[in-house]
């Protein structure tokens, strides 16, 4: 250019633009986990009651605030810290790939073994399943760049 600097080619401006893409998908994930991970912490019987499910035994709040709050703020954290650094960037997307997976099989084999969830569940269906798709996009592309 004109003042010295290097023409961006157009692989390195794609590049760029992949990367700023999966660092805004990994701070909206973090945020998600981390509303859905403190209002779990916070209000355990609240949350699941929101969701339909019924909570038994002395124990149920407790397990509630552990697998809902503190697994979702850990990985909000995890998220976060792979849209901020670079080197977490692929960790984090392992992470995601490997979680969402987890809920997206077992949501598919609990269709298959019955009875079907209430259709206020097609939400949480649908989060799993694209966040799984886009972090494995993302993942893809963290290679290819």
């Amino acid at each position: 250019m004109l003042d010295g600097t290097p023409p961006l080619s157009a692989n390195r401006l794609q590049a760029s633009s992949y990367r700023m893409l999966i660092r805004i998908f990994l701070a909206l994930i973090a945020l998600m986990f981390a509303a859905f991970g403190l209002y779990s912490l916070l209000n355990p019987l609240g949350m699941a009651a929101g969701l339909g499910v019924e909570v038994g035994g002395p124990n149920g709040a407790y397990e509630l605030r552990g697998i809902y709050g503190g697994v979702s703020l850990a990985a909000g954290l995890l998220c976060a810290a792979g849209a901020l650094r670079t080197g977490l960037r692929q960790p984090a997307l392992w992470f995601l790939v490997v979680y969402m997976g987890g809920y997206v099989f077992a949501r598919g084999a609990a269709l298959l073994l019955g009875p079907p969830p209430t259709p206020g569940f097609a939400a949480f269906i649908a989060f799993e399943a694209i966040s799984l798709v886009l972090a494995a996009a993302s993942l893809r592309a963290t290679y290819r760049a």
